[in-house]
C-alpha cells in the first residue's frame, strides 16, 4: 500500500532521533552501537528500493548485534546501588549504562518495526504481526506498531481483529497526527465495510476526511460506500474529489462512470471510461486497460439496443 510509506518515513525519522551513543561508554561499546545503526539505515535503504529480503537480512544483523550488547550491558543497570557506594564517578558510569539500555530498547522497537514493515511488504503476515508484537513488548504506548498490526491482520481477512488493532492504536495516537489519524479511520472504515457494516464505515471515511481533506483515498472508499447503498449521487461527488485530487486515478474514472450510468447520464458515463482507459494505457496497465474497453463497449451497446427499442 502507498500509504505505508508515510509510516515508513515516520519510522525513520524516529530513527534517526534515537541515533546517539553515550560519549560515556568504552570504545568498543561505541563500536557496536555504530554497527548496530549501520545494519538499520542498510536495511532502511534497501527497503526504499523494494529490496525487502535483503533489508530483512540487515535488521536481522541489527538484532543479533543489539542483543549481543544488551548481554553485556546487563551486568551493570541492575547492581546501580552497589555503585553508588562506590562512589560518583562510578554511579556516573552506571547511570551511562542504564541510559544506553534505554537507547538500545527504542532501537529494537524500531528494528522490529521496520522488519514488521518489510515482511508485510513481502506478503508475510504473520511474520510482520509477529514483529509487531515484539515492538509492542518494548514500547506499548506507541500507536505505529498496533496500527500496522492491525494492517497486517486486514491483510489476512482478519478484520474484526484488524478493527481491535486500529481502536489500540487510537487510544495511543497523539491528536495533533492529524494525517495519521486518518490513515487509521480510512483503513478501520475499510474493515468495517467488508465486514457489511456501513454506518460505521461511513462514520469512519467522514473521520478521516475530517482530519486529512486532502487524501483522496477516503474519498474513493466512500464513494465506493456509497455506491454499494445505492447513493449514486453521493458516489459521483466521492469520485470526483478523488479527480480533483488525483487527476490520473483512472479506477476513479471508471467508478465514476459506472455511478453516472446508473443515474442515467450516458454521455458522462461513456466520457469517464474513455478518460480511464487512456489512464490505464498510458499507465500499462494492460490488463485494467482491456477490461475497461470491453465495458465501454458493452455499454454502448446497451444504449444502442435501448434507442433501437424505443
Amino acid at each position: 500500500m502507498t500509504y505505508f510509506w508515510r509510516l515508513f518515513f515516520s519510522v525513520l525519522i524516529a530513527f534517526c532521533l534515537t541515533f546517539a551513543t553515550s560519549v560515556s561508554q568504552s570504545l568498543a561499546l561505541d563500536i557496536t552501537q555504530i554497527t548496530a545503526n549501520e545494519y538499520l539505515k542498510l536495511g532502511v535503504k534497501q527497503m526504499q528500493r523494494s529490496d525487502y529480503q535483503e533489508a530483512i537480512e540487515n535488521f536481522n544483523q541489527a538484532l543479533q548485534v543489539q542483543e549481543d550488547f544488551a548481554v553485556a550491558d546487563s551486568d551493570h543497570c541492575p547492581q546501580l546501588p552497589d555503585y553508588h557506594q562506590a562512589g560518583r564517578l562510578r554511579t556516573s558510569f552506571a547511570n551511562a549504562d542504564c541510559t544506553q539500555a534505554k537507547n538500545l530498547a527504542r532501537k529494537k522497537f524500531e528494528t522490529y518495526l521496520l522488519r514488521g514493515l518489510a515482511y508485510y511488504r513481502q506478503g508475510d503476515d504473520p511474520a510482520a504481526i509477529a514483529d509487531y508484537n515484539q515492538a509492542i513488548a518494548l514500547k506499548p504506548d506507541d500507536f505505529r506498531a498496533y496500527y500496522n498490526r492491525g494492517l497486517a491482520h486486514a491483510g489476512q481477512e482478519n478484520y474484526s481483529q484488524a478493527i481491535i488493532d486500529y481502536n489500540l492504536a487510537l487510544t495511543q495516537i497523539p491528536q495533533t497526527a492529524s494525517v495519521f489519524l486518518g490513515d487509521i479511520y480510512n483503513d478501520r472504515g475499510l474493515a468495517h465495510l467488508v465486514l457489511q457494516d456501513f454506518p460505521a464505515a461511513m462514520l469512519d471515511f467522514n473521520l478521516a476526511i475530517r482530519f486529512n481533506p486532502q487524501g483522496y483515498r477516503a474519498y474513493f472508499n466512500r464513494g465506493c460506500a456509497s455506491g454499494t447503498n445505492g447513493d449514486n449521487f453521493g458516489a459521483v461527488r466521492d469520485f470526483s474529489q478523488v479527480i480533483k485530487l488525483d487527476p490520473s486515478n483512472a479506477q476513479a474514472y471508471v467508478n465514476r462512470g459506472m455511478a453516472q450510468y446508473r443515474l442515467g447520464y450516458h454521455q458522462g458515463a461513456i466520457a469517464d471510461l474513455k478518460q480511464a482507459s487512456e489512464y490505464f494505457g498510458n499507465q500499462g496497465k494492460t490488463v485494467a486497460y482491456e477490461k475497461t474497453l470491453d465495458l465501454l463497449k458493452s455499454l454502448r451497446q446497451q444504449l444502442e439496443f435501448v434507442t433501437a427499442i424505443a
